[in-house]
């Protein structure tokens, strides 16, 4: 547990809502979110349902990897450090076993700089976001990596 929040809080109600509320015939994009801290993958899981995403959550990189197996993810949002396996090995091994899957890593320590370098090196290019991460700017660039698969709206009368 992180003593002396250093993280800026924003209340639930000041972060954008983009999309309806769950629907059964609404298009709902899968986006799974990794973090060994629960209360940061929680609250962002609720805040991608409350903007029109299929949140999925998961604490540990074996969990995740298991899970996607069950729902396949459109969208990893990861954190770099986790338990056993890192996020970013969860990254590289999720894009082999889902090869349009977006990837998002963020961190909140420098030294996974040169993890990120390694991969790249390796062939693999991710996005690494530091945290904090600003709700609006995460869910611009979740919209960004994934509004080439949003399926076109049907225009009504």
């Amino acid at each position: 547990m992180i003593k002396g929040n250093r993280f800026q809080t924003i209340p639930l109600h000041e972060v954008p809502f983009r999309g309806p509320r769950s629907t059964s015939d609404t298009y709902r994009p899968v986006v799974m979110v990794v973090d060994d801290e629960s209360s940061i993958a929680d609250t962002l899981s609720e805040i991608l349902s409350r903007s029109g995403y299929a949140a999925v959550t998961a604490y540990d990189g074996d969990t995740a990897l298991e899970t996607a197996l069950l729902m396949p993810p459109e969208m990893l949002i990861t954190d770099v450090v986790l338990p056993g396996m890192s996020g970013i090995d969860l990254a590289i091994t999720i894009k082999r076993i889902f090869p349009d899957c977006k990837i998002i890593l963020f961190s909140g320590q420098a030294s996974t700089a040169d993890l990120l370098a390694a991969a790249n090196r390796d062939g693999h290019q991710f996005v690494l976001l530091n945290k904090p991460v600003h709700p609006a700017d995460l869910l611009a660039r979740i919209a960004d990596g994934l509004k080439h698969r949003k399926p076109e709206a049907t225009a009504t009368a």
